[in-house]
């Protein structure tokens, strides 16, 4: 993909996203912009399906929905309202350790930052850029291994591994697109720029991909 067909691709994007199920964090956002909740459901999809995270965020936000009170939640509280979430026990315990975290240095109010998100125990920088484009409307560029592979199959970037793909995109992506660029290509990679097999000819950016990696497509 050419430099100047960036802005093409992001638009076709965003009407083709519609007729696609939003994803887990996607429908959190819709029922709230608390950073603090979408920090939690951040935390809880990690290696999890999306309908997995979305019923066991609910199910906590029941419980707690505030550092507050999920700092006074017992772990097998919060390990049973996550439950089938993958790593459900480390999780709980990751859980408990960032809302007694944001208590005691920040106030009880979600940081706003990258780097102080960075500084909470279990979050990482993909999380870090959710939190802040989603609760906080700031620009940031969240990486999955969705962003990850499609931008590398389009030819759009070259890099190794996510940690390369945001650095990358920081430098390439015009900032008008950060917030929206992984909300758009997540449900376009699980849908039909799938890891394998892409359905090549159902997309309407097949001419402007570089199909880099593609051995067979649909």
């Amino acid at each position: 993909m050419k430099d100047k067909e960036i802005d093409k691709a992001v638009s076709i994007l965003k009407e083709d996203i519609r007729r696609w199920k939003v994803p887990a964090l996607g429908v959190v956002q819709e029922e709230t912009r608390d950073p603090f909740q979408i920090l939690i459901s951040c935390v809880i999809s990690l290696r999890t399906k999306d309908a997995v995270t979305e019923a066991a965020s609910m199910r906590l936000f029941e419980k707690a929905r505030t550092a507050e009170t999920l700092a006074k939640l017992p772990i097998r509280t919060i390990e049973r309202a996550i439950y089938p979430a993958s790593f459900f026990r480390v999780k709980a315990r990751t859980l408990r350790g960032v809302s007694r975290d944001i208590l005691s240095r920040f106030g009880g109010k979600v940081p706003d930052t990258i780097e102080d998100l960075v500084s909470l125990k279990g979050v990482g920088r993909k999380t870090a850029n959710l939190v802040v484009t989603l609760g906080f409307n700031k620009p940031g560029i969240c990486v999955d291994i969705h962003v990850h592979r499609i931008s590398n199959r389009w030819g759009y970037i070259k890099t190794r591994n996510p940690g390369e793909s945001e650095t990358a995109l920081r430098a390439k992506l015009p900032k008008k697109h950060w917030i929206v660029y992984n909300d758009l290509l997540v449900p376009y990679g699980q849908n039909l720029c799938t890891p394998i097999s892409p359905w090549c000819s159902r997309c309407r950016l097949e001419k402007m991909c570089g199909k880099i990696g593609v051995k067979t497509k649909r």
